[in-house]
């Protein structure tokens, strides 16, 4: 039985410190493989939801303090971390944008992103670095920016019109 737990916990770690830079391949290599006119859309879709998102995240920081599931359950976390404010995870946070302005251009690999931000966000959970809120949030932050930058840059651009 410990042995079984030792080996979730791996997972766990895994999922809580790496797997966004898994993620960040797999989008990156998606990206390599567009045509050139593709990859200026997609470039410029994350040059604008990038920097919004994380405005975004950093004023809701500001706005909403939530204490590491650690420091309020005086235990320690599976990952080291600061006793700094939770909300919003960034990890979850970065994975959740990209997997959100990938859905705009393939639904295949977007699906795949979103499960790993999933992954992500569980595994912060367990390692007891963020609570559900955190994980949340930075999903709805990115959904939410990408969907509005979307509509607003397709309704004045030529990016998205039928060709």
């Amino acid at each position: 039985m410990s042995k079984d737990i030792n080996i979730l916990e791996t997972i766990f770690i895994f999922g809580a410190q790496y797997l966004y830079i898994i993620a960040l391949i797999i989008a990156f290599l998606w990206f390599l493989k567009q045509a050139r006119a593709r990859q200026r859309e997609v470039l410029t879709l994350m040059c604008i939801c990038l920097p919004l998102i994380f405005i975004a995240s950093f004023i809701a920081g500001h706005l909403y303090y939530n204490p590491r599931p650690f420091v309020l359950g005086n235990f320690k976390p599976l990952i080291p971390h600061k006793p700094n404010n939770g909300f919003p995870s960034h990890h979850v946070l970065l994975v959740s944008a990209i997997s959100a302005v990938i859905f705009l251009f393939s639904r295949r690999v977007s699906l795949l992103l979103w499960i790993l931000t999933l992954f992500v966000g569980l595994s912060r959970v367990y390692a007891g670095v963020h609570h559900i809120v955190d994980v949340a949030a930075s999903v709805l932050i990115s959904v939410i920016l990408v969907s509005l930058t979307y509509f607003l840059y397709a309704k004045h651009s030529t990016l998205y019109a039928k060709k």
